[in-house]
């Protein structure tokens, strides 16, 4: 994917990971323009001020430089005539947890925080936790915390934390983002039904945890809710440590209320 990339093209620029990634990659010297319906503040003014051309509609036209390489956003389905053109004309591209992959985190500390709830609070947290500790992490963030002042970041530092969401990487990717993220420590907060209209049941969710899970190294760690139930299908790991957090006996990481006189 690497090879001979001078110019990238964003289909769907406008989401924050989406338009931040873009931001870095122009950053570095590359060719970058983007495409997207829904081009309003704030990241229509962040992409402008960094002078990045976004076009406001869909368009085979918007591939005439044909670029090297082309990002495509989760949101993007068959029929986009942009997508369209990319297939036809057999165009490179991959979706954003694979650029994510290739470019921003290989070779780096990559800590994963996934689960139902909590993820974007959890990865907020961890991250202040490592920029107020001097560690000037990336990070990757579906929200933007108010101390860090916006969602993504990407630094010459060893660690890289970023939010795991199980959703779908692109229409022609059915896998969880997360297990593009090349995880040497997985967080698990939770794990409840949801996304109904990608995962049939219960048991399809733990098989994409279970894949996220299996790429952890030997000398990475998971780190799972010791008190969630749901979780319980997934601890019988012999590749890497497991450690347990939560309120009962059992965890290793017990959170217990102090009472002071």
């Amino acid at each position: 994917m690497l090879l001979n990339v001078l110019s990238v093209h964003f289909v769907g620029i406008c989401g924050t990971a989406m338009a931040s990634a873009a931001a870095a990659m122009q950053d570095w010297g590359y060719a970058v323009t983007g495409s997207d319906q829904n081009v309003y503040p704030p990241m229509s003014t962040f992409l402008a001020d960094r002078k990045i051309r976004v076009y406001t509609e869909y368009s085979e036209k918007n591939l005439a430089a044909h670029p090297d390489l082309v990002v495509i956003g989760n949101a993007i389905s068959r029929g986009n005539p942009e997508i369209e053109a990319i297939l036809d004309k057999k165009l490179r591209y991959c979706s954003l947890p694979e650029l994510l992959k290739e470019f921003f985190i290989r070779g780096k500390r990559s800590l994963v925080v996934t689960g139902t709830h909590g993820k974007t609070t959890t990865t907020s947290l961890l991250a202040w936790v490592f920029e107020h500790n001097g560690l000037n992490p990336s990070f990757l963030i579906g929200g933007i915390p108010g101390n860090l002042g916006q969602g993504a970041r990407f630094t010459d530092s060893e660690w890289f934390i970023i939010e795991g969401d199980e959703y779908d990487t692109a229409f022609f990717d059915k896998r969880s983002k997360f297990v593009h993220y090349l995880p040497e420590v997985v967080l698990i907060n939770n794990l409840e039904f949801d996304h109904a209209d990608m995962f049939p049941d219960m048991e399809a969710i733990l098989v994409m945890f279970r894949r996220l899970i299996s790429i952890i190294p030997r000398n990475g760690l998971l780190l799972v809710n010791g008190d969630e139930r749901n979780l319980a299908p997934l601890l019988g790991v012999k590749h890497c440590p497991v450690k347990r957090f939560g309120l009962g006996e059992n965890n290793e990481y017990r959170a217990r209320i102090q009472q002071l006189l």
